[in-house]
């Protein structure tokens, strides 16, 4: 399989991730389905840990994510790229699925146990949430970033063919 492009049309963001089994799921999930990934650091675990290494399985060879060593590092370069950043939150104000994707967006998830700091949900350029049943607190980080990302790529007619595989 091939390596990810250098300039993919998405990129899923991880803020700070505290466990690596959904870190690597997602990494995982990016190399799948052609998107960038990257990390915004210090992460809750070492970045070539075992449990990152068995959720991503090999897929962890397809793709090169990007590591930013702090937020400011990360807001610093998504504004020099001219990037809108999407955040995935329980406390959004707009569905994701209603959220008009284009090219270059990136496509951010908080930490699983604290999200991401107020500073960063107001940096957002949209706050998007996945609509749940009355007592559902969140989704699984890694699930939430499975819809989003398909609904982006559904949006953006960028998805991988079939028998690209």
């Amino acid at each position: 399989m091939p390596k990810q492009p250098t300039k993919p049309n998405l990129s899923l963001v991880l803020f700070q991730p505290d466990i690596p089994q959904n870190a690597g799921a997602m990494l995982r999930l990016a190399a799948a389905l052609g998107v960038g990934a990257e990390f915004i650091l210090p992460c809750g675990f070492l970045l070539d840990d075992r449990k990152l290494r068995r959720a991503g399985m090999d897929y962890l060879d397809l793709i090169e994510p990007l590591r930013h060593p702090s937020w400011e590092a990360f807001e610093a370069d998504r504004r020099a790229k001219d990037r809108r950043l999407a955040l995935l939150t329980t406390q959004g104000d707009q569905i994701y699925s209603d959220f008009r994707f284009q090219a270059g967006d990136a496509l951010m998830v908080g930490q699983e146990s604290a999200g991401v700091p107020e500073a960063v949900r107001q940096a957002a350029d949209a706050r998007l949430v996945i609509p749940m049943v009355p007592g559902a607190r969140s989704l699984n980080v890694a699930q939430a970033a499975a819809i989003a990302l398909a609904e982006a790529l559904r949006q953006l007619s960028s998805r991988p063919a079939i028998g690209d595989f």
